[in-house]
């Protein structure tokens, strides 16, 4: 695992991308880049907190934080490439759709930029997390079924599940 998972993550979303775009015409190198920003860190992440026999929590924990990063700098660095701010269209959204919450349950104020950047974080932080239990779920049942229980350090609620 390792440095060697994110070299196969690293190769697979290359070819993924140029299978998804099929002409070369519509082929985009910037985008295939940031691709590999994301999911790439979050195979390193991953994989090396594996490889070290981390605990579940530690490497959930880690993992969702590198994802969170990776998300962040590729909504960055895709909103330089098409000049457009993303994160600010996100925030005035998030802004938007709790000032109305808020004015429908009969509470007459707007929150601060700094609640929007709070609730931002929180709510990325968690969809993050929910993704890489789940990927963390997936990925030591398939590593059960092809045999490789023991490189694994499974919680002990799995390990009487699996």
């Amino acid at each position: 695992m390792g440095f060697s998972c994110w070299k196969k993550n690293y190769g697979g979303n290359c070819y993924t991308v140029i299978c998804f775009s099929w002409s070369i015409k519509s082929f985009n190198l910037s985008v295939c880049m940031l691709l590999q920003l994301m999911y790439g860190l979050l195979g390193l992440t991953m994989g090396s907190l594996w490889r070290l026999r981390a605990s579940w929590g530690i490497s959930v924990c880690l993992t969702a934080v590198a994802r969170a990063l990776g998300a962040t700098c590729y909504v960055v660095m895709y909103s330089f490439l098409i000049r457009e701010n993303i994160l600010s269209l996100i925030t005035i959204n998030i802004h938007a759709s709790l000032t109305y919450i808020l004015t429908a349950l009969g509470f007459i104020t707007i929150p601060s930029m700094n609640t929007i950047y709070a609730i931002f974080g929180i709510l990325l932080l968690m969809n993050c997390g929910f993704f890489v239990f789940l990927l963390h779920l997936l990925y030591s049942v398939f590593f059960t079924r092809l045999g490789m229980k023991e490189s694994l350090r499974l919680p002990g609620w799995l390990d009487k599940a699996i």
